[in-house]
Protein backbone atom coordinates (compact mmCIF):
# COMPACT_ATOMS: atom_id res chain seq x y z
CA UNK A 1 0.00 0.00 0.00
CA UNK A 2 1.30 3.42 -0.67
CA UNK A 3 0.71 7.04 -0.20
CA UNK A 4 -0.52 7.19 2.99
CA UNK A 5 -2.35 10.08 4.98
CA UNK A 6 -1.56 9.99 8.59
CA UNK A 7 -4.19 11.83 11.50
CA UNK A 8 -3.11 14.98 12.99
CA UNK A 9 -0.75 15.08 15.78
CA UNK A 10 -0.47 11.60 15.30
CA UNK A 11 -0.58 -17.32 -26.57
CA UNK A 12 -3.57 -19.99 -29.96
CA UNK A 13 -1.61 -22.92 -31.77
CA UNK A 14 -2.89 -25.82 -32.78
CA UNK A 15 -0.71 -28.76 -33.87
CA UNK A 16 -1.00 -32.10 -35.13
CA UNK A 17 2.12 -34.85 -34.74
CA UNK A 18 2.52 -37.23 -36.96
CA UNK A 19 4.88 -40.26 -35.71
CA UNK A 20 6.64 -42.91 -38.01
CA UNK A 21 3.17 -44.41 -38.31
CA UNK A 22 1.88 -41.98 -39.90
CA UNK A 23 -1.20 -41.73 -36.89
CA UNK A 24 -2.32 -38.40 -36.12
CA UNK A 25 -2.19 -37.51 -32.35
CA UNK A 26 -5.05 -35.22 -31.22
CA UNK A 27 -4.47 -31.41 -31.70
CA UNK A 28 -2.52 -29.65 -29.04
CA UNK A 29 -4.80 -26.52 -27.93
CA UNK A 30 -4.03 -23.55 -26.30
CA UNK A 31 -6.57 -22.23 -24.27
CA UNK A 32 -7.28 -18.35 -24.59
CA UNK A 33 -6.01 -16.16 -22.71
CA UNK A 34 -8.31 -14.96 -19.69
CA UNK A 35 -9.93 -11.37 -19.73
CA UNK A 36 -11.61 -9.16 -16.83
CA UNK A 37 -14.23 -6.94 -16.97
CA UNK A 38 -15.26 -4.08 -14.64
CA UNK A 39 -18.68 -2.32 -15.54
CA UNK A 40 -18.63 0.12 -13.60
CA UNK A 41 -21.12 3.50 -12.82
CA UNK A 42 -18.56 5.68 -14.42
CA UNK A 43 -16.64 3.67 -17.13
CA UNK A 44 -16.50 0.07 -18.48
CA UNK A 45 -13.13 -1.27 -18.30
CA UNK A 46 -11.68 -4.85 -19.79
CA UNK A 47 -8.18 -6.25 -18.64
CA UNK A 48 -7.13 -8.33 -21.27
CA UNK A 49 -3.58 -8.94 -20.11
CA UNK A 50 -1.04 -7.49 -17.70
CA UNK A 51 -0.92 -3.53 -18.37
CA UNK A 52 -3.64 -3.70 -20.94
CA UNK A 53 -6.39 -1.80 -20.01
CA UNK A 54 -9.32 -0.73 -21.92
CA UNK A 55 -11.53 1.84 -21.03
CA UNK A 56 -14.47 4.11 -21.81
CA UNK A 57 -17.12 6.24 -20.38
CA UNK A 58 -19.93 4.80 -19.58
CA UNK A 59 -23.60 5.68 -21.82
CA UNK A 60 -21.18 8.57 -23.49
CA UNK A 61 -23.34 10.40 -25.77
CA UNK A 62 -26.86 8.10 -24.54
CA UNK A 63 -29.60 9.77 -23.54
CA UNK A 64 -30.20 7.15 -20.46
CA UNK A 65 -27.18 5.41 -18.18
CA UNK A 66 -26.73 2.04 -19.13
CA UNK A 67 -25.39 1.20 -15.88
CA UNK A 68 -26.79 3.43 -12.50
CA UNK A 69 -25.24 2.18 -9.07
CA UNK A 70 -23.91 -0.34 -10.22
CA UNK A 71 -26.09 -1.82 -11.76
CA UNK A 72 -26.45 -2.95 -15.58
CA UNK A 73 -30.28 -0.94 -15.92
CA UNK A 74 -30.20 -1.21 -20.10
CA UNK A 75 -28.75 -4.82 -21.31
CA UNK A 76 -28.85 -4.44 -25.06
CA UNK A 77 -27.81 -0.49 -24.68
CA UNK A 78 -24.59 -1.88 -21.88
CA UNK A 79 -23.93 -4.94 -24.80
CA UNK A 80 -23.72 -2.17 -27.51
CA UNK A 81 -21.45 0.04 -25.39
CA UNK A 82 -19.02 -3.20 -24.64
CA UNK A 83 -18.86 -3.88 -27.92
CA UNK A 84 -17.99 -0.69 -29.22
CA UNK A 85 -15.17 -0.24 -26.54
CA UNK A 86 -13.36 -3.75 -28.17
CA UNK A 87 -14.26 -2.55 -31.86
CA UNK A 88 -12.63 1.24 -30.78
CA UNK A 89 -9.77 -0.37 -29.54
CA UNK A 90 -9.28 -3.25 -32.53
CA UNK A 91 -9.36 -6.14 -29.50
CA UNK A 92 -11.61 -8.66 -30.85
CA UNK A 93 -11.86 -10.76 -27.39
CA UNK A 94 -11.29 -14.27 -27.95
CA UNK A 95 -13.93 -16.68 -28.08
CA UNK A 96 -14.25 -19.39 -25.03
CA UNK A 97 -12.03 -17.08 -22.99
CA UNK A 98 -12.62 -17.26 -19.08
CA UNK A 99 -14.06 -14.08 -18.18
CA UNK A 100 -13.73 -13.28 -14.21
CA UNK A 101 -16.24 -9.72 -13.46
CA UNK A 102 -16.19 -7.46 -10.87
CA UNK A 103 -19.15 -7.65 -8.61
CA UNK A 104 -20.64 -4.79 -6.18
CA UNK A 105 -20.88 -6.06 -2.83
CA UNK A 106 -24.45 -7.67 -1.74
CA UNK A 107 -25.29 -7.37 -5.16
CA UNK A 108 -29.21 -9.25 -6.39
CA UNK A 109 -29.44 -12.48 -8.01
CA UNK A 110 -30.92 -9.75 -10.71
CA UNK A 111 -28.21 -7.06 -10.93
CA UNK A 112 -25.09 -10.10 -11.32
CA UNK A 113 -27.93 -11.84 -14.31
CA UNK A 114 -28.39 -8.47 -16.06
CA UNK A 115 -24.34 -8.70 -16.31
CA UNK A 116 -24.11 -12.36 -16.85
CA UNK A 117 -26.89 -11.54 -20.00
CA UNK A 118 -24.23 -8.43 -21.25
CA UNK A 119 -20.75 -10.33 -20.76
CA UNK A 120 -22.29 -13.48 -22.49
CA UNK A 121 -23.38 -12.04 -25.40
CA UNK A 122 -19.94 -9.87 -26.21
CA UNK A 123 -17.56 -11.91 -24.83
CA UNK A 124 -18.88 -15.87 -25.14
CA UNK A 125 -17.14 -16.89 -22.81
CA UNK A 126 -16.02 -20.73 -21.56
CA UNK A 127 -16.39 -19.68 -17.93
CA UNK A 128 -18.14 -16.53 -15.89
CA UNK A 129 -17.02 -16.34 -12.96
CA UNK A 130 -17.75 -13.10 -10.53
CA UNK A 131 -15.91 -11.68 -7.60
CA UNK A 132 -16.87 -9.07 -5.64
CA UNK A 133 -15.12 -5.94 -5.68
CA UNK A 134 -13.79 -5.25 -2.78
CA UNK A 135 -12.18 -8.58 -2.86
CA UNK A 136 -10.61 -7.55 -6.00
CA UNK A 137 -9.68 -4.18 -5.09
CA UNK A 138 -7.53 -5.85 -2.08
CA UNK A 139 -6.16 -8.44 -4.30
CA UNK A 140 -5.06 -5.50 -6.98
CA UNK A 141 -3.79 -3.49 -4.24
CA UNK A 142 -1.50 -5.75 -3.18
CA UNK A 143 -2.66 -6.02 0.19
CA UNK A 144 -5.26 -8.96 0.23
CA UNK A 145 -2.77 -10.85 2.89
CA UNK A 146 -4.06 -10.39 6.53
CA UNK A 147 -7.09 -8.70 8.31
CA UNK A 148 -8.29 -5.52 6.27
CA UNK A 149 -10.96 -2.54 6.74
CA UNK A 150 -11.42 -1.48 2.55
CA UNK A 151 -13.52 1.07 1.78
CA UNK A 152 -13.97 1.23 -2.50
CA UNK A 153 -15.37 4.74 -3.06
CA UNK A 154 -16.72 4.32 -6.50
CA UNK A 155 -18.49 7.32 -8.69
CA UNK A 156 -22.02 6.11 -7.38
CA UNK A 157 -21.63 3.42 -4.77
CA UNK A 158 -19.14 3.15 -1.42
CA UNK A 159 -18.66 -0.27 -0.25
CA UNK A 160 -16.84 -1.04 2.62
CA UNK A 161 -15.65 -4.29 3.80
CA UNK A 162 -13.85 -6.29 6.67
CA UNK A 163 -11.75 -9.14 4.72
CA UNK A 164 -9.58 -11.44 6.07
CA UNK A 165 -6.76 -13.04 4.00
CA UNK A 166 -8.76 -11.71 1.19
CA UNK A 167 -12.41 -13.74 2.09
CA UNK A 168 -14.95 -11.06 2.59
CA UNK A 169 -16.29 -11.54 6.61
CA UNK A 170 -18.49 -8.54 6.59
CA UNK A 171 -19.85 -5.14 3.95
CA UNK A 172 -22.14 -2.38 3.96
CA UNK A 173 -22.74 -0.45 0.65
CA UNK A 174 -24.54 2.74 0.25
CA UNK A 175 -25.48 4.58 -2.61
CA UNK A 176 -23.57 7.52 -2.86
CA UNK A 177 -20.22 8.12 -5.07
CA UNK A 178 -17.71 10.72 -6.37
CA UNK A 179 -20.18 11.77 -9.08
CA UNK A 180 -22.68 12.87 -6.23
CA UNK A 181 -20.44 15.44 -4.57
CA UNK A 182 -21.79 19.13 -5.31
CA UNK A 183 -23.35 21.89 -3.09
CA UNK A 184 -25.52 19.26 -1.92
CA UNK A 185 -22.97 16.29 -0.89
CA UNK A 186 -19.48 17.40 -0.37
CA UNK A 187 -16.67 15.23 0.79
CA UNK A 188 -16.98 15.71 4.62
CA UNK A 189 -20.81 13.78 4.02
CA UNK A 190 -18.94 11.06 1.62
CA UNK A 191 -16.60 10.95 4.47
CA UNK A 192 -19.23 10.40 7.72
CA UNK A 193 -21.33 7.70 5.29
CA UNK A 194 -18.31 5.36 4.67
CA UNK A 195 -17.64 6.19 9.13
CA UNK A 196 -21.33 4.94 9.37
CA UNK A 197 -20.75 1.74 7.43
CA UNK A 198 -17.78 1.00 9.39
CA UNK A 199 -19.88 1.58 12.42
CA UNK A 200 -22.34 -0.71 11.36
CA UNK A 201 -20.05 -3.06 10.84
CA UNK A 202 -18.43 -2.85 14.53
CA UNK A 203 -21.60 -3.25 15.70
CA UNK A 204 -21.70 -7.43 14.85
CA UNK A 205 -19.80 -9.01 17.80
CA UNK A 206 -18.29 -10.98 15.79
CA UNK A 207 -17.17 -8.38 13.32
CA UNK A 208 -15.70 -6.05 16.37
CA UNK A 209 -12.57 -7.54 16.53
CA UNK A 210 -11.58 -7.84 13.00
CA UNK A 211 -12.88 -4.14 12.48
CA UNK A 212 -10.71 -3.25 15.84
CA UNK A 213 -7.87 -5.33 14.14
CA UNK A 214 -7.99 -3.57 11.01
CA UNK A 215 -8.61 -0.05 12.11
CA UNK A 216 -5.03 -0.23 13.71
CA UNK A 217 -3.35 -0.99 10.64
CA UNK A 218 -5.20 1.50 8.67
CA UNK A 219 -7.72 1.98 6.49
CA UNK A 220 -7.20 1.24 2.37
CA UNK A 221 -9.22 3.43 -0.33
CA UNK A 222 -9.66 2.19 -3.67
CA UNK A 223 -11.74 3.87 -6.70
CA UNK A 224 -11.99 7.20 -7.67
CA UNK A 225 -12.69 8.23 -3.73
CA UNK A 226 -8.97 7.62 -3.51
CA UNK A 227 -7.77 10.23 -6.02
CA UNK A 228 -9.29 12.85 -3.86
CA UNK A 229 -7.31 14.10 -0.96
CA UNK A 230 -10.11 16.32 0.52
CA UNK A 231 -11.97 13.00 0.55
CA UNK A 232 -9.20 11.09 2.28
CA UNK A 233 -8.08 13.99 4.57
CA UNK A 234 -11.85 14.01 5.73
CA UNK A 235 -11.68 10.11 6.35
CA UNK A 236 -8.57 10.68 8.78
CA UNK A 237 -10.54 13.08 10.60
CA UNK A 238 -14.03 10.94 11.12
CA UNK A 239 -12.03 7.14 11.48
CA UNK A 240 -9.29 8.73 13.50
CA UNK A 241 -7.38 6.19 11.36
CA UNK A 242 -4.57 5.97 9.09
CA UNK A 243 -6.01 6.21 5.80
CA UNK A 244 -4.00 4.16 2.30
CA UNK A 245 -4.55 4.87 -1.04
CA UNK A 246 -3.80 1.98 -3.45
CA UNK A 247 -1.46 2.92 -6.42
CA UNK A 248 -3.56 2.76 -8.83
CA UNK A 249 -6.66 3.13 -7.54
CA UNK A 250 -8.93 3.35 -10.08
CA UNK A 251 -8.57 -0.04 -11.91
CA UNK A 252 -7.07 -1.59 -8.64
CA UNK A 253 -10.41 -3.86 -8.73
CA UNK A 254 -10.19 -4.57 -12.46
CA UNK A 255 -6.67 -5.37 -11.43
CA UNK A 256 -7.33 -8.13 -9.16
CA UNK A 257 -10.02 -9.71 -11.13
CA UNK A 258 -7.43 -10.06 -13.41
CA UNK A 259 -4.91 -11.78 -11.23
CA UNK A 260 -7.85 -13.81 -9.91
CA UNK A 261 -8.73 -15.00 -13.85
CA UNK A 262 -5.37 -15.89 -14.46
CA UNK A 263 -5.53 -18.20 -11.15
CA UNK A 264 -8.54 -19.69 -12.10
CA UNK A 265 -7.09 -20.69 -15.69
CA UNK A 266 -4.21 -22.43 -14.06
CA UNK A 267 -6.25 -23.83 -11.22
CA UNK A 268 -9.62 -24.82 -12.73
CA UNK A 269 -11.11 -26.60 -9.35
Amino acid sequence: MSGYVTPRGLPARTGTLVGRSHTARPPLTHRPPPIAVDLGSAHLRIWLEPGRVLSAPVGHGLRAPVVRRGRVVDVPACTAELRRLLRDHRAPAPVGALVVACRPVLSAPADQEAARRVLTAVLAPSRLLFVDSVRAGAVGAGAAAGTLLLADIGAQLTEVAVLDDGRVVAARRAEVGTRDLNHAVTAAMLATTVSRLVAELRAEPTVRPLVRTALARGVLVVGDGATRPDLTARMVAVLGATVHRAASPRTAALTGAGLAARSALRHPA
